[in-house]
């Protein structure tokens, strides 16, 4: 049985709560190994405020990488069928050859490190056929409707998204909502069910 996804507790904690959506996505609840739960809260919430409290800055790179490798050799060694690839700077946009929009065509998702006033993890969950919106579950609970141009809530979809956003927003090289940022900096870890996975001839779409 699938769940719906959560809503961050906290200010801080969008990264893990993110990650864990998206084994919530892909798998059954009575198919998750309750050690993927448990390590992804363990190794992140690592960064430290300016006042020297750990976890209040949220999660770093470095952790979203350590704990995609670790669910990569888990998988390997526990055969928990999910595959894994951490993507980086220019490797991370939205386009005819993103290796993005081909994981959310073939039932991946991608979780993706963007901004949402400050930087700022969300789960990417789909695409439409017509290859205009992303749809995505951004762990940050929001009522209010979106005053920028084009951004949708979601609200009758608690299993797959709650925002749908016009591509344009993604790519962009500024702090803009939604917005990837700078290339150097951009971060995404893609993550599939290999059991529900779609082949990629299957999926094969071209932009206009």
């Amino acid at each position: 049985m699938k769940v719906p996804l959560s809503y961050q507790a906290t200010e801080y904690d969008c990264g893990p709560t993110t990650m864990m959506n998206a084994i919530s996505f892909l798998f059954e609840r009575e198919e998750i190994p309750p050690d993927v739960i448990k390590y992804i809260m363990l190794y992140c919430l690592d960064v430290y405020n300016d006042k020297g409290e750990i976890g209040k800055k949220g999660t770093s790179t470095m952790a979203m990488m350590f704990i995609s490798n670790w669910l990569g050799q888990f998988g390997k060694a526990k055969d928990f069928p999910i595959e894994i690839a951490y993507l980086t700077k220019e490797n991370v946009f939205i386009g005819q050859t993103s290796k993005i929009v081909m994981a959310l065509q073939q039932g991946g998702v991608v979780v993706v490190r963007l901004y949402y006033g400050e930087e700022h993890y969300v789960l990417l969950t789909g695409i439409d056929n017509e290859n205009e919106w992303i749809y995505l579950f951004d762990p940050y609970y929001r009522e209010q409707p979106f005053e920028e141009e084009g951004i949708e809530l979601i609200a009758d979809a608690p299993m797959q998204m709650n925002r749908k956003v016009p591509f344009s927003y993604f790519n962009q090289e500024s702090s803009e909502i939604y917005a990837l940022g700078p290339k150097d900096a951009r971060e995404a870890i893609i993550l599939y069910n290999k059991i529900t996975q779609k082949t990629a001839e299957s999926t094969i779409e071209y932009f206009i």
